[in-house]
């Protein structure tokens, strides 16, 4: 069974990994706000963009998003939360399951390190034929890997419980 997996680094430029009939594909895209926008308008454009995506795609069985508990500026966190809340309830309307998974918990499982540096990531992604063109499409390429693996090991364990 093929499925179609969406894995989003949220930010201002998000990062996304889609995994669809075996093949991944991965970028970027900029939300930030242009000169003459006022400040909902990057939740628009993110709205958007996640409708062309499933356009494009037909469905998405499952889409993960790395969750980010802290951030270290108050914009940077506003803005996450802003495109936090537009793509749960998006998910909610398109009916698609979806779930955080903790940055420690991806940067381990991609490098060893719960605490790994954008380097270590780059560089880990690269390591597995991917060339990120920054560190939010190399998060995101990482946390697709942790998600299919997690996917895997649960189909072919179903009386297994695994802790997302």
């Amino acid at each position: 069974m093929s499925e179609t997996i969406l894995a989003l680094d949220l930010g201002t430029v998000t990062g996304w990994a889609l995994r669809r009939n075996g093949v991944t594909t991965s970028g970027t895209q900029s939300f930030k706000p242009g000169r003459y926008e006022g400040g909902g308008m990057r939740y628009l454009r993110f709205a958007r963009w996640l409708d062309e995506i499933l356009v494009s795609v037909g469905s998405i069985d499952a889409l993960y998003f790395e969750e980010v508990r802290r951030h270290v500026g108050t914009d940077a966190a506003h803005v996450y939360g802003g495109l936090l809340a537009h793509l749960t309830a998006w998910c909610e309307a398109q009916g698609i399951p979806y779930q955080g998974v903790p940055v420690g918990t991806i940067k381990k499982h991609a490098t060893g390190k719960g605490n790994a540096d954008k380097a270590a990531m780059l560089t880990a992604m690269r390591a597995k034929g991917y060339a990120p063109t920054d560190d939010n499409e190399a998060d995101a390429l990482a946390l697709l890997h942790w998600t299919i693996e997690q996917r895997v090991i649960k189909t072919a364990h179903p009386a297994l419980e695994v802790v997302l």
